[in-house]
């Protein structure tokens, strides 16, 4: 399969789930072809969430959503270790940020 059905492909997978953002859809499509970031501004309520998450799922990757309320903190985006008293170990547990598609909702 070429690179542009490939594209193709993709965009009806996450068209199927939203309809009517063929324009988000191919925005994100370029930042993914680019390496890039993507940041969708519009109105509550009309399908973002949706969207990144098809987006993530029609190409098989991790997604995660984390929500800039005022009690987030940094181990939450980035993760934090902790002690383990049993083992003696200090376990690593991963923050939203540790993930292949994010969704940073509600910065304001």
């Amino acid at each position: 399969m070429d690179h542009g059905a490939l594209l193709e492909a993709i965009s009806a997978n996450v068209e199927r789930a939203l309809v009517g953002k063929r324009k988000a859809v191919e925005g994100l499509l370029v930042a993914l072809v680019a390496g890039g970031h993507v940041l969708i501004e519009d109105v509550p309520g009309v399908g973002k969430t949706t969207l990144a998450q098809s987006f993530a799922r029609s190409l098989e990757l991790e997604f995660r959503r984390l929500q800039f309320t005022p009690d987030v903190l940094p181990s939450d985006i980035t993760g934090f270790h902790l002690f383990d008293l049993q083992t003696g170990r200090r376990e690593y547990h991963p923050g939203a940020a540790m993930t292949q598609v994010l969704l940073a909702d509600e910065i304001n």
